[in-house]
């Protein structure tokens, strides 16, 4: 299609241009097209910065819709919020957020399709409809799904700038030190171990990372934490426990090899999600409680050192 600047739209940025100008289409999405170099102006593609003086003529391809080639599960869910716009679901432990290669059904994104069939946001493409962030498998707790594209971006907005809170416990190997601390240590690939983060031997793109943390209790060999994410990198909270020297309590990738609790997975559980609503504006916060592998490693944590 072919779209005109005029006068009035001298200095604003081409996305916004194009998601005003197109319907339906988020700002979001339009930062998807211009990437993937289907805007052109003048014959040549434009950054999403881009700023228009005002009289340029904007070539847009549109690139035909996939379908989502998913199967709905009937999974059950345990759905903390839930409104017109967002969901907040309590994963649980062992799931798979989305499919993948190994993982291609029995996911969360498998159960959401049954249980809110077509209330689900398509702004991440097929494989990963509604999901804003992820949280790994073997990680318990709250993860916020957007119904529709206008919920995503505002929502993914909240992620880029760090407005959307994210809290979790965590138990982790040895006696922590201090009673609060923040890891301010930059996250990226591992060098030569591509399924690993790190924070050193990097490869690739390396992006600052922040946690803070504090002890909510000592036991004899572990301890016990809240953590909040200021950054939410891969593995971030698992990465930087490590690089402390107190890896996340049967961690298998960042942890020692041997699991005395036998957890078979690092103990680790979102409990808290705070978020402006992206419709009323107004903060929503949702809690999870301890699923019961963590109230159990507590409970023999306690014991012990009871003896």
């Amino acid at each position: 299609m072919e779209l005109k600047a005029d006068e009035k739209d001298r200095g604003k940025r081409i996305d916004v241009f194009l998601s005003e100008q197109i319907e339906k289409l988020t700002r979001n999405a339009a930062q998807l097209l211009l990437q993937d170099g289907n805007v052109l102006i003048c014959g040549q593609t434009v950054k999403k910065n881009y700023k228009l003086n005002g009289s340029e003529i904007i070539w847009v391809s549109m690139p035909e819709l996939k379908s989502v080639d998913l199967k709905a599960e009937d999974i059950p869910l345990e759905i903390r919020y839930e409104d017109n716009d967002v969901a907040v679901i309590n994963k649980p432990r062992g799931m798979v957020v989305h499919p993948a290669a190994g993982h291609p059904n029995k996911t969360l994104v498998n159960a959401l399709m049954f249980r809110l069939k077509d209330s689900l946001s398509g702004i991440n493409g097929e494989l990963r409809p509604g999901i804003v962030h992820r949280i790994d498998k073997d990680t318990s707790g709250l993860l916020i799904v957007a119904k529709n594209d206008f919920a995503h971006e505002r929502l993914a907005m909240q992620l880029k700038d760090h407005t959307l809170s994210r809290v979790y416990e965590a138990v982790v190997c040895g006696k922590v030190k201090d009673d609060k601390g923040t890891i301010s240590v930059p996250v990226g690939r591992h060098r030569t171990e591509r399924k690993k983060m790190a924070t050193g031997n990097l490869a690739g793109t390396v992006k600052n990372a922040v946690t803070h943390y504090e002890v909510l209790e000592r036991f004899d060999g572990y301890t016990y934490l809240r953590c909040r994410l200021e950054t939410g990198r891969t593995h971030q909270i698992r990465v930087h426990m490590a690089h402390l020297g107190h890896p996340v309590a049967g961690d298998p990738v960042y942890g020692p090899k041997k699991d005395p609790l036998k957890l078979g997975g690092q103990c680790l559980h979102a409990a808290e999600l705070s978020f402006m609503h992206p419709r009323s504006e107004q903060k929503v916060t949702v809690t999870a409680p301890l699923p019961d592998y963590f109230v159990n490693v507590l409970k023999i944590l306690r014991s012990k050192d009871n003896q």
